[in-house]
């Protein structure tokens, strides 16, 4: 194993512990091995001068802007000459030496480093010019904070979200009309975002695919050993093969067979001579450079019939067409449906009932139709709505003609929202499935959010329902009777209100001191200017609340309910405004470390895991123990204070402790 790599398992052993401490309340490691572990660490990024991005020897911090500013690229960022045929990729190459690497599918950046500092990140814009996301740049996975080498360095790299993780913040959106269609889509707002307190949750990663400059640096004209030097500075390199051209068509082989398993996503390859010399002597087209070239995967066609187009309705009211093929092997799997997204994709398509249409999966994983070869056009799009029945209507946004059901009574509509309201990141009722929820609307026991907090009405009914008995009725009162304590934030987001995610919500609750009355009635010019939220959200919550259905619905459910506010916004008990503490060690005073920490934070303070420059206070009821974080306050001059300094000069009320 590498001190990078193993740099890189400490900091995952050391952050997984400090999250189950901090947050789960439970412990995985004591305090000794957490210590050793630290140390070790610490050693490390002196030895090698590199220090990981998200490392827990240092905290970034989030940071909000008010916009993205734009900077000039040194030199312009051209797009690359490309191919679908392997023959064109290996007369390329020839005899020549190539690097072949993923062509990952996400957003370019393009980083600086000065002194070994990363001193800013923008990403390619239109190859001219682009966007200043440095502070976001700080809070990908793995882009190293500081690295050994201190000449300037520039280098270019995609940041990409991983399959895996673009799943797993899709299913926390019970919308289908609000999940990210791929990875590429979620990434770019990731990477742009003006809070990177939401670019820290969306785990980016960033890959470098070439070196632009590295000041003092000898490379011996290889492109090859610009990726290791890469490798010994802290970063990610793309995945990649040196080949000749005798040598693609296995190596295209090879990556293609890997693509299913691969959980980085692709568009294809990307060929670049490892002669740095020879590819520069070639020069540059007015649109490519001459010494690299892409490869797109040949997609797999396959001629099927159209068989069906199914409306599926989501809780905004939008009804999406699907389109139902007869079944045809794709890419190795059964494929019968794709998603055909809106009216104007499916009127540009011509498509009809019986049609021959070709499919294929793009990037090799989602369906997609390519071409219709009848082109009859004979689908009707329906005036009504699938489930309710209740008129629907073609409307033009942006260009873009979608079908909506404009029945504010629709049961689809209804039992996405319900969904969303009970979900575990808005008012978090467990017994709740969609399923259940359909029954119980079916039923008539819930028109409105309010009348979940009145199940009771119906105990013996429910209780007779098939999947339940006395003892899942019992623990879904509980449950509802557990909602009922909640904060504004939960609730705003509970709402559905279109483009509101989880951050958002805290967001404007902690902008508007949790002041319900003073949100509904912002405009959205108003709302525009919060940091982090914008004009598309503005409007959103402007038009959310002038409809009278909303707010009496919203004022239903706030009698139903017990908010109280997380932190404390009466400025006078902000007392450790702008103050960071640590904590460590056993605890006396205070049952667990996650009691002292929120009694911080409603005061306006702020608690880290590691000791920094930026640390005020470490408390610690050993004061003179030589563990780790006591010898770096020493070192930096920081107090280190017991539990019971702190509440004698912080803390005399005590409350609630």
């Amino acid at each position: 194993m590498t001190k990078i790599e193993r740099m890189k398992e400490l900091g995952e052993l050391l952050k997984n512990a400090s999250k189950a401490y901090y947050q789960e309340d439970r412990e995985i490691m004591d305090n000794f091995e957490y210590d050793r572990l630290y140390d070790e660490l610490e050693a490390l990024e002196k030895e090698t001068g590199i220090v990981l991005g998200g490392s827990p020897t240092v905290s970034v911090g989030y940071e909000a802007v008010d916009e993205l500013p734009k900077e000039r690229h040194e030199t312009p960022m051209l797009s690359l000459d490309k191919t679908k045929d392997v023959e064109e990729l290996a007369a390329f190459a020839g005899t020549h030496e190539v690097l072949l690497s993923w062509k990952l599918d996400g957003l370019t950046v393009v980083l600086t480093y000065e002194d070994g500092q990363l001193l800013k990140a923008v990403t390619r814009g239109n190859g001219e010019i682009g966007e200043v996301i440095t502070n976001n740049a700080k809070v990908f996975r793995n882009v190293p904070l500081s690295i050994p080498h201190k000449g300037e360095v520039i280098l270019r790299g995609e940041a990409v979200i991983r399959y895996s993780d673009f799943e797993k913040i899709n299913a926390e959106i019970a919308d289908e009309a609000a999940k990210y269609k791929n990875p590429r889509n979620l990434c770019s707002g990731s990477v742009r975002q003006l809070n990177n307190e939401i670019t820290a949750g969306r785990n980016v990663y960033f890959y470098a695919f070439a070196l632009v400059r590295a000041e003092g640096a000898d490379f011996e004209n290889s492109r090859e050993k610009q990726f290791l030097w890469l490798k010994n500075q802290g970063f990610d390199v793309v995945e990649y093969k040196k080949v000749t051209g005798k040598q693609i068509a296995e190596a295209v082989r090879e990556f293609s067979g890997a693509v299913s398993d691969n959980d980085l996503p692709s568009d294809g390859l990307v060929g670049t001579y490892d002669d740095i010399a020879y590819g520069q002597s070639l020069g540059r087209t007015a649109k490519f450079p001459r010494d690299s070239y892409a490869f797109k995967w040949q997609d797999e066609l396959r001629e099927t019939c159209l068989t069906e187009i199914e409306w599926s309705p989501s809780r905004t009211g939008l009804i999406n067409p699907v389109a139902v093929f007869e079944p045809v092997e794709l890419e190795g799997t059964t494929v019968s449906r794709a998603s055909v997204h809106n009216i104007s994709i499916l009127k540009g398509l011509k498509l009809g009932i019986g049609d021959r249409i070709t499919v294929y999966k793009a990037n090799m994983i989602i369906p997609q139709i390519a071409e219709n070869l009848t082109k009859s056009g004979n689908v009707k799009i329906p005036d009504t709505c699938p489930v309710c029945k209740g008129p629907a209507k073609v409307q033009k946004v942006n260009d873009v003609e979608s079908l909506y059901c404009i029945n504010p009574d629709c049961q689809a509509k209804k039992i996405k929202a319900f969904t969303l309201f009970v979900s575990r990141d808005a008012m978090n009722i467990d017994g709740l499935s969609e399923m259940t929820l359909e029954k119980f609307i079916g039923c008539g026991y819930v028109h409105e959010y309010a009348d979940l907090f009145h199940l009771n009405r119906y105990k013996d009914a429910i209780i007779e329902m098939e999947g339940f008995g006395e003892k899942s009725y019992q623990k879904l009162e509980d449950s509802i009777q557990k909602a009922r304590h909640t904060t504004l934030p939960r609730v705003i987001y509970s709402l559905g209100i279109p483009n509101i995610g989880v951050a958002n919500a805290k967001i404007l609750c902690k902008e508007y001191a949790c002041d319900l009355d003073r949100l509904r009635n912002a405009t959205a010019e108003e709302l525009s200017q919060i940091p982090g939220v914008g004009g598309v959200i503005g409007a959103s919550i402007e038009e959310y609340f002038t409809d009278k259905e909303h707010n009496r619905w919203l004022d239903d459910l706030i009698k139903e309910l017990d908010l109280y506010v997380e932190e404390v916004m009466d400025e006078s008990w902000l007392t450790l405004d702008g103050k960071v503490f640590v904590i460590t060690g056993s605890l006396t005073k205070f049952s667990n470390r996650n009691e002292l920490k929120n009694l911080i934070e409603s005061k306006g303070g702020k608690v880290t895991g590691s000791v920094t420059s930026k640390t005020s206070f470490l408390i610690n009821n050993d004061t003179m123990s030589s563990s780790s974080k006591n010898k770096k306050a020493k070192e930096l001059g920081i107090e280190i204070i017991s539990e019971q300094d702190f509440l004698d000069r912080f803390a005399q009320e005590k409350e609630g402790v």
